[in-house]
């Protein structure tokens, strides 16, 4: 069986994850795409990228779904996250759920985001239109911690 969790260094192949969440039994789908805008904290970002420790994140990630499905009510979930190069638009996280009711999916879909985002060895560079280039740090981004997220980058 492939794992729950999984990074992709290709776009989310969507429409084939969703029949992977497909059950008859289960009255409630819930989804969450993570698209990549086109600013951050008020400045116009041209690009990103994501760079995974892939062992430990696939690790990680697939703990995390373990959790979530004895923690909620629910049938199945899968959680795929990008590395590489993306651009604008191009989805940079994929989670769904399925279960017998709507509640129990969106809550453990929001609560697999959070945790992949605190807990998994992702991480993201942004490029910027004035030329500068910053990682971005979201160690607090589950909680909901207000912060300065970005670290300028000197580049040669």
């Amino acid at each position: 069986m492939p794992s729950l969790f999984r990074i992709s260094s290709q776009e989310i192949p969507v429409a084939e994850l969703r029949q992977e969440l497909s059950d008859p039994s289960a009255g409630g789908f819930a989804c969450f795409e993570g698209w990549v805008r086109d600013h951050h904290e008020g400045r116009s970002v041209e690009r990103l990228s994501y760079e995974a420790h892939p062992v430990l994140a696939v690790g990680e990630g697939s703990r995390i779904l373990a959790e979530a499905l004895e923690r909620f009510p629910i049938r199945k979930a899968l959680c795929v996250h990008r590395v590489g190069e993306l651009a604008i638009g191009g989805v940079a996280i994929w989670a769904a759920v399925s279960s017998d009711h709507r509640r129990e999916a969106f809550e453990a879909c929001s609560w697999i985001v959070d945790q992949v985002k605190h807990r998994v060895p992702i991480w993201k560079k942004e490029w910027f239109t004035d030329g500068t280039v910053a990682w971005v740090r979201c160690e607090r981004c589950a909680q909901g911690v207000p912060h300065s997220h970005t670290q300028p980058e000197t580049l040669p």
